[in-house]
């Protein structure tokens, strides 16, 4: 791929190689051209590194290329180290003699291995000739790592790149065409190290287009693994067109020196194979023969044990796994030995047919292991297996039994353990010691329920106990652990039992006392209400306030009483019977300790509320008897007041009576002259106020039975009441009757009527007095008018009877008879005589004034008619005139007879 290389044809020096010029077309050694310094600086590099690579084995080195190899003694080493020879004792001067023979002295030996050294001066290389030294160290590179080397038919140059060419032929992106463009991206590097230690580079991660990576890491491994220095710039190569081709050839040729070693040996070796071969084959066999026997016979030994060992698995799964692992043996492992037994047979006939051609002694195995031996073994090892699966299945299905009834059992006692769990705290309760009659009721109910509960669990707990047998029958493994929780289930079952009964015992017992304590209760409460209501109706009696206003009431009372206290005794008794009930019931409670769980559920009523109602009734009934003896005393104290008021108003009455009727016949009778009558009156009213004190002290007796608060009286029907009216009626009467007489004196004295005048008015009167009143009724007096001749309509009659009963009453007095029947015969003042008076007095005016009336009639006279004259409005009017007339009319009422 060089078709740019400049050739540079000017004069050539060769170096041949002898016999063989090797090389000659590539080897241009131009002497008056200067190197393309690139080349130089890679050459340089190179060079110096080879140098240095074997140097070190002598322990020192060189620096730079054109000094250091001077004096002749580091060349004459390097010599020295590369062909294993000695060479002339070197000269110790430092002068520039000395120097030249040195060199020389390194010419020489190269001339001496066949190099014909052309144009290459030790002068040029003392006097430090870079072109010049670096020629000469390419000369030694070439002769030393190069030359020798063949690869088939081609050797040196050739040989080298061939040998590259083959080892890297597997890998398709190397190409490799010469020593210089071919190995630009490092890949031809890399491959050459992959190809020979693989485990050096990981190839596969390798990009064509990243050359300074692949240089710089094949250079790093060579160096670090292969022992390979440095000897190029990875900059370099990559900057450069074209790279040094005997740089790059004098590096290579290190990787061929470190590779090819080892072919070298290999080679030897085939060779010294193909002698042992057969020897080494026969006894390979044998070997093989003796090692496979022994492992078959070691495998056979170990798993026949395997294969006898009967003993059972607790579980299931340990046991399916003995199956699964069986299977392996017989899918997995036997297999292969079935092979390899086949496989000895085979080799243990094809050995001997071997030997016997080869005409070398029959193979006698070692003791132990003849083909037969083996048969013998294989044979054990078929009758272990045998039984061994039909061993298994029948375990793995008794296993399934056990784990079927083990979980059955664990569910069972689970679910009654689960039933159990609290019934023995719930048993043991004392709940029933405070529990009410109707609650233990409740309990016993509850109880009853929980004892059919209780059997119904009864088949379990005997199913528990026939699995756990059976697993005990059939071996179970866990049978300890099984048996302790039947055990402890079986326990509890009975303890649950006893428990059960005590308390069924312990209920039924409590129920019984709680009942007769109801009993009693009841008993109590019905014979306490009615001694409650009878005492509380005793108290109420005994505080019962009583009013009594006889002796025979009171006596009543005091029988009652004594009656009462009659039962006293009696009820007493009761009383103790009723407290005797509840002293009962305290025994039992204190005998039985049963709980008394709150009062008496059929009352209210206590044995302390009857002793304090008792003890109440106990201290009433004295008090009562001081209440009734009092009022005994109050009682017959008043009858005495009664008695003695009743004596004096059984006198008073009658003569007030007599009295009053005494008054009347004298004004109707008529005796003597009115003068007489009036005397005789005047006589009586005297002999009336001489009565009063009696009136007086009666009224004294009256305040004490007011006092005494005494409202009846049976000895007398006279109240004070009748007797004040009755007084103060005589005493009216009297007064009205002298009046009455004194008026008829006035009237007959004013009007002239004569004594039989009034007596026949009287007689009159009195005749149509028909009720015999002292007063007409309407009715009478229009009678009487009617028989003195009046001939009057409706109209006539009311106007009359409204002159003599101008109060309307209805009823007619004598006076006012008298008066009318005197104004009907006399002649008295009439409005028309009054009016005329005035008339004069006003001088003859139809009015008169306020100061006229002043003037002529006394002040108070006066002041009476101005108030009541009303103005007067007459044609002839004048301020303050008082009308006289009407005023008149007026003074003798609405109407004028």
């Amino acid at each position: 791929m060089d078709h740019h290389h400049h050739q540079q044809h000017h004069h050539h020096h060769q170096y041949d190689g002898g016999e063989n010029d090797y090389m000659q077309q590539e080897d241009d050694w131009d002497r008056d051209m200067l190197l393309d310094p690139a080349w130089e600086k890679q050459q340089r590099k190179t060079f110096t590194a080879w140098c240095n690579s074997h140097l070190r084995k002598a322990g020192t080195q060189i620096e730079n290329i054109e000094e250091d190899f001077r004096d002749g003694l580091k060349l004459m080493l390097l010599l020295e180290v590369i062909s294993g020879e000695r060479l002339a004792k070197p000269e110790r001067g430092k002068m520039r003699v000395h120097k030249i023979s040195n060199v020389n002295k390194a010419l020489d030996f190269i001339a001496s291995k066949g190099v014909k050294l052309v144009s290459i001066g030790a002068e040029e290389i003392v006097d430090g000739n870079a072109k010049m030294t670096l020629g000469m160290i390419w000369t030694i590179i070439l002769r030393f790592a190069i030359q020798d080397i063949s690869v088939e038919e081609t050797s040196a140059k050739e040989g080298l790149l061939l040998w590259c060419q083959r080892k890297t032929a597997p890998y398709k992106n190397v190409n490799i065409q010469n020593f210089h463009i071919s190995w630009k991206d490092g890949l031809g590097f890399c491959a050459l190290i992959h190809r020979h230690r693989p485990e050096l580079i990981d190839y596969g991660k390798l990009r064509k287009d990243d050359p300074m990576t692949n240089l710089n890491t094949a250079f790093d491994v060579a160096e670090k693994y292969l022992d390979i220095p440095k000897m190029l710039d990875a900059e370099d190569i990559v900057s450069t067109l074209r790279p040094d081709e005997k740089a790059i050839m004098t590096y290579v040729s290190c990787y061929y020196h470190a590779f090819s070693g080892k072919q070298k040996a290999e080679t030897a070796a085939n060779r010294i194979c193909k002698v042992l071969a057969v020897n080494q084959e026969n006894e390979q066999l044998m070997e093989d023969y003796e090692k496979l026997a022994s492992d078959l016979l070691e495998w056979i030994r170990r798993t026949i044990p395997w294969l006898e060992n009967r003993v059972p698995e607790n579980t299931m799964q340990a046991m399916q796994q003995k199956l699964e692992d069986f299977r392996d043996y017989r899918r997995l492992h036997k297999p292969p030995k079935v092979q390899e037994k086949c496989q000895l047979e085979i080799n243990f006939n094809t050995l001997q047919t071997k030997l016997r051609l080869s005409n070398r002694p029959a193979f006698m195995p070692s003791e132990g292991k003849m083909v037969s031996d083996i048969s013998n073994a294989w044979g054990g090892l078929e009758g272990a297996e045998k039984g061994y699966e039909e061993w298994l299945l029948n375990e793995i299905r008794r296993l399934e039994r056990l784990d079927h009834l083990a979980e059955k059992f664990r569910q069972k006692a689970a679910i009654h353990e689960a039933w159990t769990d609290g019934k023995e705290e719930m048993l043991q309760e004392k709940d029933y010691e405070t529990a009410s009659l109707s609650e233990i009721k409740a309990l016993l109910k509850k109880h009853e329920a929980f004892e059919s509960d209780l059997a119904a669990h009864q088949d379990r707990v005997e199913q528990i106990a026939a699995i756990a047998q059976e697993l005990n029958e059939l071996e179970y493994y866990d049978s300890p652990s099984v048996n302790a929780r039947c055990q402890r289930i079986c326990d509890q079952w009975d303890s649950l039992g006893v428990l059960t009964q005590k308390r069924s015992e312990a209920l039924q017992r409590t129920e019984k006392l709680l009942e007769t304590i109801d009993q009693l209760y009841l008993e109590f409460a019905k014979r306490a209400a009615p001694f409650n209501n009878w005492m509380e109706g005793a108290m109420e009696d005994l505080q019962d306030t009583f009013i009594v206003h006889t002796i025979e009431e009171i006596q009543g009372l005091s029988t009652a009483h004594e009656q009462f206290k009659a039962t006293l005794p009696e009820a007493d008794k009761e009383r103790q019977a009723i407290l005797g009930i509840h002293n009962e019931i305290a025994k039992i409670v204190q005998t039985y300790h049963v709980n008394m769980a709150g009062t008496n559920p059929y009352t209210t009523i206590n044995p302390q509320e009857i002793n304090a109602k008792w003890d109440k009734v106990r201290q009433l009934v004295p008090q009562r008897d001081q209440a009734l003896i009092e009022e005994h005393a109050r009682q017959q104290n008043n009858e005495r007041l009664r008695r003695q008021f009743a004596n004096q108003a059984n006198v008073i009455g009658p003569w007030i009576q007599t009295k009053m009727e005494e008054i009347g016949r004298i004004s109707i009778e008529m005796h003597g002259t009115l003068e007489d009558q009036l005397t005789h009156l005047r006589q009586y009213e005297k002999s009336i106020v001489n009565y009063k004190p009696k009136i007086d002290q009666l009224e004294g007796d009256h305040q004490l039975i007011q006092e005494a608060l005494i409202f009846d009286n049976k000895h007398t029907n006279y109240t004070m009441e009748h007797i004040r009216v009755g007084w103060e009626q005589l005493l009216t009467t009297i007064a009205r009757t002298i009046n009455e007489i004194e008026n008829q004196i006035l009237t007959r004295d004013a009007k002239g009527i004569s004594q039989d005048q009034m007596n026949e008015f009287r007689a009159s009167f009195n005749h149509f007095d028909r009720k015999r009143t002292g007063m007409m009724d309407a009715e009478d007096f229009r009678a009487c008018l009617i028989s003195m001749g009046y001939n009057m309509g409706e109209a006539e009659f009311s106007r009359i009877m409204s002159i003599v009963d101008p109060n309307r009453l209805g009823l007619v007095t004598f006076q006012a008879f008298i008066d009318f029947m005197s104004r009907e015969t006399a002649d008295t003042d009439t409005a028309d005589q009054v009016m005329a008076s005035f008339k004069v007095l006003a001088g003859d005016k139809n009015y008169i004034l306020a100061d006229e009336l002043r003037r002529e009639l006394p002040p108070d006279q006066a002041e009476y008619c101005i108030a009541r004259m009303t103005p007067y409005t007459g044609p002839d009017a004048v301020p303050g005139a008082l009308d006289y007339m009407s005023f008149s009319t007026a003074l003798y009422g609405e109407s004028d007879l």
